[in-house]
């Protein structure tokens, strides 16, 4: 599925394709799955495609949830970006996204809100209800680690950093755990003002 599906896009998929890449009868497919959406949805839900938030959480999830939220923030985030540059089908499967948007695209943007929700879950606690804004900032880095392994497939530099160097992705980690540890001080920051609204002339 994900071979196809990263080679072919989502407007050439289908269950002859995908028989003849796993070189079974597609009957096969149909036994087990029973439809296209189905064997999608089975390939969205298992690890291959996207990382389980417990596989984020690291081999001891219990020690991680205990640490303090900033460390725990910055490792899930450590760990997601190792995940996704371990995935080069799944990157391939966002970048074909952005020019799609079917019945199956849908399949694995529900997939991954499930996944949002969940990350959110494991992430938030008092942390999260102290600072509302926490939310929309998870999601734009969550966004901007895609965009740039996106990115990568077509070009090398972006930002001044390397996107094909290891020292790169260490760099954007770092920064990523020291905005952990602004965002989530003892003190939360207070929330940026309301714009006031500009009064025009009659």
């Amino acid at each position: 599925m994900g071979e196809v599906l990263a080679r072919d896009g989502f407007g050439g998929i289908g269950v002859t394709a995908i028989a003849r890449q796993a070189a079974v009868d597609k009957v096969l497919i149909y036994r087990y799955f029973g439809s296209l959406p189905e064997l999608l949805r089975a390939w969205g839900e298992s690890s291959r495609f996207w990382p389980r938030v417990a596989d984020l959480l690291g081999p001891e999830p219990q020690a991680l949830l205990a640490l303090p939220a900033a460390e725990r923030y910055a490792r899930f985030f450590e760990h997601f970006v190792d995940a996704l540059r371990a995935r080069p089908l799944t990157v391939a499967v966002l970048a074909g996204e952005v020019h799609e948007r079917n019945e199956l695209t849908a399949i694995l943007e529900a997939e991954r809100e499930q996944w949002g929700a969940e990350a959110a879950h494991v992430l938030g606690g008092a942390e999260w209800a102290q600072r509302p804004w926490l939310q929309g900032v998870t999601l734009l880095l969550v966004a901007g680690v895609q965009h740039l392994l996106v990115r990568s497939r077509q070009i090398r530099v972006f930002g001044g950093l390397d996107l094909h160097d290891d020292a790169s992705w260490q760099t954007l980690k770092q920064s990523l755990r020291a905005l952990a540890a602004l965002m989530l001080a003892d003190e939360p920051p207070a929330a940026a003002p309301a714009p006031v609204p500009r009064r025009t002339r009659r």
